[in-house]
């Protein structure tokens, strides 16, 4: 009975219909499953399958988006539950993420802040436009162990620099991790401002902000 609700929580995230992800996690919450179970051998295992499919290139960027939709629906649900027994799902670490300062750039940020909080990330997403003060404040205030710096302009990649130099002054630049991602975002690039690594993609974010935190 338990697996075969799991595995239907898998498969319907995988197949790209939320709204049997939420029914089934509903289902399994009222049969008395054990929350932490339905995330860890129903929803985790159903994303880490979209995750897969996208980087073969079998799935694109609309399938990510509605597989992360459902999780983050189930996990909604599932919260109270998880607080009423006591069950703390196994927090990865804790993110802050935004676009930078001139920047209003909002969908590929705010899919990789869906998939690090799917993923088990406690994520703190201050949106777009986001102040050197603002990011260095809210890292300060969350104790974070990663920032994520969203730049899909040329004009606004600079900021990224300024705000990693605005961390060290701030002398809370060795507490954290930082990754920069964006469409003119490089690898050389993200080496020379002094980055911890730099993603193509929500997945490859996902797989590289465990890597740093691990």
């Amino acid at each position: 009975m338990s697996n075969d609700l799991f595995e239907r929580i898998s498969t319907s995230l995988i197949e790209g219909e939320p709204d049997s992800t939420v029914e089934l996690t509903r289902q399994a919450i009222e049969a008395g499953l054990e929350p932490l179970d339905i995330v860890d051998q129903g929803l985790v295992p159903g994303m880490e399958v979209v995750g897969d499919k996208f980087q073969s290139g079998e799935y694109f960027l609309p399938h990510l988006i509605i597989a992360a939709s459902g999780m983050q629906q189930a996990m909604e649900l599932l919260e109270p539950e998880l607080r009423s027994r006591q069950q703390v799902v196994e927090v990865a670490g804790t993110v802050v993420i935004g676009t930078v300062s001139g920047d209003i750039h909002e969908i590929g940020k705010s899919l990789v802040a869906t998939m690090l909080s799917a993923n088990g990330f406690q994520v703190h997403d201050l949106g777009v436009d986001v102040s050197t003060e603002t990011f260095v404040s809210k890292v300060r205030e969350t104790g974070a162990n990663l920032l994520g710096l969203s730049a899909l302009l040329t004009t606004t990649m600079t900021v990224q620099r300024e705000i990693i130099e605005a961390l060290a002054e701030a002398g809370i630049r060795d507490q954290l991790k930082v990754i920069v991602g964006g469409a003119p975002i490089s690898k050389e690039w993200a080496d020379s401002i002094g980055a911890d690594g730099h993603a193509e993609d929500a997945v490859g974010a996902v797989e590289l902000a465990k890597r740093l935190v691990r």
